[in-house]
Formats: structure tokens, sequence, C-alpha cells
């Protein structure tokens, strides 16, 4: 009964996450349209586009990625516009770019404080709140591994903003891993020679 009740809450949660997101959808587009037109970008249909897809898109897209989204329903979409629209969201400081992967730079629209955690499997980049991120830290390991302020000082840096990298598995390619490697252990252990199955044979020489 309990489980159920725990099941049903958290549906009524992601009910309410999935509602607040469209909510703030639409803010979201409206001030990075604002951001481009004060940059001094024509407002065109193709950048619209593009705004639209990146303002509320958590999986931190690279330009081919929305490229490649686009242009079935833009087929005179170039890449190049893909690519400069992101670049001046970028420069207008609207969106950030990332290398957090092999390959192109990622685009992320979360303007506010926070860690990122990347899938050594299949690569993808998720968004983790600083309480989130501080919690999962302390899990992992007894000491903080980010060097302090007053350490960054004495080397003459200024720190602006400290941000954490997360590497692991998400649970799908971890659901993946798991079997796979359970099945190598037990081929491994198989063709593990037995001391007790094979015992070693020894011989008595004679002499004459």
């Amino acid at each position: 009964m309990l489980g159920r009740k725990a099941t049903g809450e958290g549906r009524v949660r992601s009910v309410a996450a999935a509602r607040a997101g469209e909510m703030a959808r639409p803010a979201e587009i409206n001030r990075m349209l604002v951001g481009l037109r004060a940059a001094g970008l024509k407002m065109t249909p193709q950048r619209m586009a593009i705004v639209r897809e990146i303002a509320a898109d958590e999986s931190h897209p690279s330009a081919q990625e929305l490229f490649d989204r686009l242009r079935p329903a833009s087929p005179s979409m170039s890449f190049a516009t893909v690519y400069n629209t992101l670049a001046a969201l970028r420069d207008a400081g609207l969106v950030v770019s990332l290398s957090l992967t092999p390959g192109s730079a990622r685009f992320d629209p979360n303007m506010r404080p926070h860690d990122h955690a990347v899938c050594d499997g299949c690569g993808a980049v998720r968004d983790v709140l600083a309480g989130g991120a501080q919690r999962l830290a302390r899990s992992s390991s007894s000491d903080d591994p980010a060097p302090s302020t007053s350490a960054m000082s004495a080397i003459g840096f200024e720190v602006r903003s400290v941000e954490r990298t997360f590497r692991g598995l998400c649970l799908a390619c971890a659901r993946v891993t798991a079997p796979a490697a359970s099945t190598a252990t037990r081929a491994a252990t198989s063709r593990a020679p037995s001391s007790l199955a094979h015992p070693p044979v020894t011989r008595k020489e004679t002499r004459a």
C-alpha cells in the first residue's frame, strides 16, 4: 500500500514539474528573442525555430544535433544559420557553450548556477542543481575534490565561478553494462582451471 502511495505521489510531482516547464518555456523563448534583437539580428522564421528548440532543451545539444532536428521541417535551413544563431545567443549571454564530451561544443540554455553529470557510455549531459551536486560529492568521496578559494588565490587566480562535472553512467547505460559485465565474469570463471577438478600429477623416478 505504501509503495502504491509513493508511486502516486511521484507521478503527481512529475506532472507538476512538466506543467512548470511548459509555463517557463514561453518566458525563456521571449528572453532569448529579446536578446537576439538587442544583438541586432533580424527575427527570421528560421532563427525563431532555433530559439524555440534550444530554449527548454535540457540535453545540451550541439549545433549539428539541432540542425538535424530542424532540417525536416525547414529544408532550406543551413547549418551556418544554426551555428551563427547559437553563437549570437552565446555572445549575448543567453546560452553557454560547453566542451564536456569529445566532439563538437554543446549549448546549455540554463544560465542559473549548476553543475553537470556526463555519461561515459552515451555522452548524455544533464544539469545538476548546486545542492544536489554537493550531496553527490559528499556521498562519493569524503574529501572535497575542488580546491578552496584561498588555494586558488595563493597561485594568483581570481575565482569567478566554480563548476563540477560528475562522470559515470546514466541509468540506461548502467542497465546495459551490468548484464554484460556479469556474463563476462561467468565466462571467465568457467574457463579458469580448477585445482580440485584437475589435481597435479606427480611421477616418481626410479633409479636402477
